[in-house]
């Protein structure tokens, strides 16, 4: 409903129709229902009204046709209180929000209790390894200008005898070419 208008006639009609069943309808049906939101078209013709009604999914039906029978008489309330030209017709349809909302709570209570009975388990266990299983950097001291031992790093200063000598040239196999062809 994009329209401003249509969004105030829907409010309105939300409130007479609510209105009228609390204070005019005898329809012991009609006690527990509660119109929940209300929508209704551009050219405010068509309204289609949500209720839920407390109780079991029968009670919900009953209330459904007893808003079906009161249907005219809701409609010319609405009519007499909107003051248009045209009164729009009105469409009664259960709500589910309520229904989705109760199973939403309950997924959220098992949630609640397989945390606590995890939490119950954990209680006077261990870690498997160490409590924080991630590698820490090494920290460096003034005393340690070189790499650890035990790593297969030289600890002090290299001799330069100890470093190889790149191959000379003529030991090399590229210089090296077959007899035949030279």
């Amino acid at each position: 409903m994009a329209n401003p208008r249509a969004e105030r006639v829907a409010k309105r009609i939300q409130q007479i129709v609510a209105q009228t069943i609390n204070t005019r309808m005898k329809d012991p049906r009609l006690n527990m229902v509660t119109i929940t939101d209300t929508r209704v078209t551009g050219d405010l013709q068509h309204a289609t009204v949500f209720f839920t009604a407390i109780g079991h999914e029968h009670q919900v039906k009953d209330a459904a046709r007893g808003l079906e029978a009161a249907k005219g008489a809701l409609r010319s309330e609405v009519g007499r209180q909107l003051g248009l030209r045209l009164t729009p017709t009105l469409e009664f349809v259960a709500d589910e929000l309520p229904e989705g909302a109760r199973t939403f709570e309950d997924v959220l209570a098992a949630a609640l209790h397989r945390d606590a009975e995890l939490a119950r388990n954990a209680e006077g266990k261990e870690y498997a390894g160490e409590a924080d299983p991630y590698r820490k950097p090494r920290e460096v001291t003034e005393d340690d200008g070189a790499a650890p031992s035990g790593t297969g790093a030289p600890s002090g200063p290299v001799a330069p005898s100890s470093i190889a000598a790149p191959l000379a040239p003529e030991a090399s196999h590229e210089t090296d070419a077959p007899e035949s062809l030279a």
